[in-house]
C-alpha cells in the first residue's frame, strides 16, 4: 500500500513495520532535472524534520521526513545516478529504508485520490 505526504514524499508500507520512501512524481516533475540528492540524516527522526536536500538545474528543495522512523538505509545509487528520481521515482528512484513505522499513523497519509485531488492532477 502506498500513501502520500503534504510535502510530496510517496511511503510504501512493507511487512513488519518497515517502508520505503521517495519523492513523488509530481515534486520530481516540479523539480526539473535533478543533479543532487543529499540526505544527511540517519537513525531516528521525526516527523517533517529536513533529512536533506535535493537539488535541481531549477533549484533546490529540502527534503522531508515523511514520518516518525529510523532511516535504515539511503538509496546509494543516487550518489552516482541522481536522474534515477526523474526515471523512476517510484521504483529505482526510491530514497529511504524506513523502519519501525506507525502503520496507524501510516494510515493517516494521503491516498491517491486525495493526493492527485491536493496537487489538482
Amino acid at each position: 500500500m502506498i500513501r502520500y505526504t503534504a510535502e510530496h514524499f510517496w511511503v510504501r508500507l512493507e511487512e513488519g513495520g518497515t517502508a520505503v520512501a521517495g519523492i513523488t512524481r509530481h515534486a520530481q516533475d516540479t523539480l526539473g532535472d535533478i543533479v543532487v540528492v543529499d540526505v544527511t540524516a540517519s537513525g531516528r527522526q521525526a516527523e517533517n524534520t529536513v533529512i536533506g536536500v535535493v537539488e535541481s538545474v531549477k533549484t533546490a528543495s529540502d527534503l522531508h521526513m515523511p514520518l516518525d522512523a529510523e532511516i535504515t538505509e539511503v538509496n546509494a545509487a543516487l550518489a552516482d545516478n541522481p536522474a534515477l528520481v526523474n526515471e523512476d521515482p517510484m521504483g529505482a528512484g526510491w530514497m529511504l529504508r524506513l523502519a519501525h513505522v506507525d502503520e496507524a499513523r501510516f494510515a493517516t497519509l494521503l491516498d491517491e485520490a486525495a493526493y492527485d485531488a491536493f496537487t489538482g492532477a
